[in-house]
């Protein structure tokens, strides 16, 4: 495997600890686009994560931002608890979502904040 793929997995594992510790891992698909993941842990967690220009805790503002302007409401689930773990608290999630309306609008903040309850209550620390 590339250094990529496994710097990729690393990071994987540290901002979603969970997907590693249910035996949800970053298994390849079997028979449609099996590479896909691949290319997620080279590119997205290998390449972008880990580049030194920001740290996780920006990264996963600039994630949610966009992630609410596309309405990515299953991406959103992950990055949510993500952004926990990289120093967000939950009042930030709350400022990314209100400040989304102004460009995003209001339907792409309501969506984003149903994601955000939904899988929040299971995970939300104290603040």
């Amino acid at each position: 495997m590339d250094n990529r793929y496994e710097e990729g997995l690393k990071i994987f594992h540290e901002m979603m600890p969970e997907r590693a510790a249910s035996g949800v891992d970053a298994t390849p698909a079997k028979h449609f686009a099996p590479e896909l993941i691949n290319l997620s842990m080279e590119n997205v967690y290998g390449t972008l994560w880990s580049r030194p220009g920001l740290d996780r805790r920006s990264r996963s503002l600039v994630s949610l931002g966009i992630l609410i302007a596309l309405r990515a409401s299953e991406e959103l689930a992950f990055h949510f608890p993500m952004a926990l773990r990289n120093g967000l608290t939950v009042e930030e999630l709350e400022e990314v979502v209100y400040h989304s309306t102004s460009l995003a609008g209001y339907p792409a903040a309501g969506q984003a904040l149903r994601v955000a309850e939904r899988v929040l209550n299971k995970s939300t620390p104290p603040t």
